[in-house]
């Protein structure tokens, strides 16, 4: 099982002064220290937190696979075709959420995606694709030609009650399934933290979490290396859990 971090937060705190600390590559380094196994970020379009120069100094410095977050826009495109990162995943954006709210629509999309997928290959980056844990999804995520996708956790995440955690817990098990079926590569994150990823890293077919926030959170308590190092233990040795795939 890998771990994805994502130091997004760690440049949302410095765009609030608009100074050049904290340095998202400090962060990225220290979390490759701490045992993360790739470094996530999101280029957002409005470029709430991360910026085009935090995506070229990570891709020069970092020692594990960068993985660029980011919309289908063309300027971001462009971006990414030019840094090359090892992976792009690609997510719905909208300039007002907060965060990213739920999985693409590749079913929708279908006819732009292919051929930007196609586009990002030729170049050597691998493609994942961000969606919810639906069987239409996963079907047109392969027949577009992504060899990767990451499933939304978000209503797992989120749910009130124990029987909807577990509900959301099986159809996050189901969907791993289809796609690993279907030859995916299958990874997950949104809303994960030290209380639920457990359950997550049970199901078999699930190779990587990437989670943000929560380890963000937890340094400003514990300091970085620490809120890594503990998320990693529960990622690399999960309890078991009574709903494994």
């Amino acid at each position: 099982m890998r771990l994805g971090v994502n130091i997004d937060h760690v440049a949302t705190l410095r765009q609030q002064r608009r100074g050049p600390v904290p340095d998202p590559l400090e962060a990225a380094l220290i979390c490759e220290r701490a045992g993360a196994s790739s470094i996530v970020c999101h280029l957002r379009e409005d470029r709430r937190h991360i910026q085009d120069e935090d995506v070229r100094r990570l891709k020069r410095a970092i020692h594990t696979p960068l993985n660029l977050e980011m919309s289908m826009a063309e300027e971001i495109v462009r971006e990414a075709l030019a840094v090359k990162p090892a992976q792009v995943t690609l997510v719905p954006e909208r300039r007002q959420e907060l965060t990213t709210e739920g999985g693409l629509d590749v079913v929708r999309m279908i006819h732009r995606l292919r051929p930007l997928v196609a586009r990002f290959h030729a170049a050597g980056i691998a493609v994942s694709l961000f969606v919810d844990p639906e069987p239409e999804a996963l079907t047109a995520s392969h027949d577009v030609g992504a060899r990767i996708v990451e499933l939304h956790t978000g209503r797992y995440a989120g749910a009130g009650t124990t029987a909807q955690r577990e509900r959301e817990l099986e159809a996050l098990a189901r969907a791993a399934e289809q796609a690993a079926s279907l030859g995916l590569v299958v990874a997950a994150g949104h809303g994960l933290d030290y209380d639920n990823i457990e359950a997550v890293v049970a199901i078999a077919q699930i190779e990587e979490v990437n989670i943000g926030f929560s380890i963000i959170s937890r340094a400003v308590f514990v300091g970085l290396e620490q809120a890594v190092t503990e998320m990693a233990a529960h990622v690399v040795n999960p309890r078991p859990h009574a709903v494994a795939a």
